[in-house]
């Protein structure tokens, strides 16, 4: 090979490493982004739903059997959630999906999010009319920002209401799955309370079971945690 060649070898073999390394940074960079943001939008609806059996057996897992074999128990469908089993104690169980989560949440829509809960009566018929609102409008494909706009006008319309006095709900669920750096959490009872200082229930304080959920949700509501030692199939679950 003459030198002319050997140079224009060199050139040729500069030029591709060059753009391989280029591809290489763009494939980074590309894959970096879909980390950070890989629940930006709202994924395909089949994705969210469940096998209607399975989801009863979920959201019944979020309580005692004593609880919740006589609740009532709702799953998803396209068109909202429908009840599949009528109950005799007042409770409703759901399995919840990521748009109730806070609305600056990364995971907000998360397909593979499930959060079981059991909602006792007075929950049921206040708290749980939040579930059907955010699920009403998500289902719609509305955006995350017009979801917090229209759930914001209708607390202004009064449509939204407080929780009702005695408002309380179960997580015992060991089989939730409550986002990706969560798995299921920890077994817990909330309390649902009209918005609330953390000081009227002494949370998280010193020695304190009462844990206040600080994030941010429009609802006008405050959610107090209390953290217990076994799920609710009675094995035990790990501490706070």
């Amino acid at each position: 090979m003459n030198a002319s060649n050997a140079h224009r070898s060199a050139g040729a073999g500069a030029s591709i490493a060059a753009l391989c390394a280029l591809a290489a940074a763009a494939a980074m960079a590309g894959d970096i982004a879909s980390r950070a943001t890989p629940y930006e939008h709202m994924a395909r609806l089949e994705q969210y739903l469940m096998d209607p059996s399975a989801e009863i057996a979920l959201a019944r897992s979020a309580a005692p059997a004593a609880i919740s074999a006589q609740a009532g128990v709702l799953v998803l469908k396209t068109q909202g959630y429908d009840s599949a089993v009528t109950g005799t104690n007042g409770f409703t169980c759901v399995v919840e999906r990521s748009w109730m989560l806070p609305f600056d949440s990364p995971e907000y829509w998360n397909p593979k999010f499930r959060a079981p809960v059991c909602y006792n009566p007075a929950a049921s018929r206040s708290v749980l009319t939040y579930t059907f609102k955010r699920t009403e409008l998500a289902l719609a494909r509305d955006s995350r920002e017009r979801i917090l706009d229209e759930i914001r006008a209708a607390i202004a319309r009064n449509e939204l209401p407080s929780p009702e006095p005695g408002a309380m709900s179960y997580m015992m669920s060991r089989d939730g799955y409550l986002g990706d750096d969560q798995g299921h959490w920890h077994s817990h009872l909330m309390f649902h309370v009209p918005k609330a200082t953390p000081a009227t229930w002494g949370a998280n304080l010193p020695g304190s079971p009462v844990v206040l959920d600080e994030r941010p949700m429009p609802e006008p509501q405050t959610i107090f945690l209390v953290p217990v030692s076994h799920w609710s199939d009675g094995t035990e679950a790990p501490a706070l």
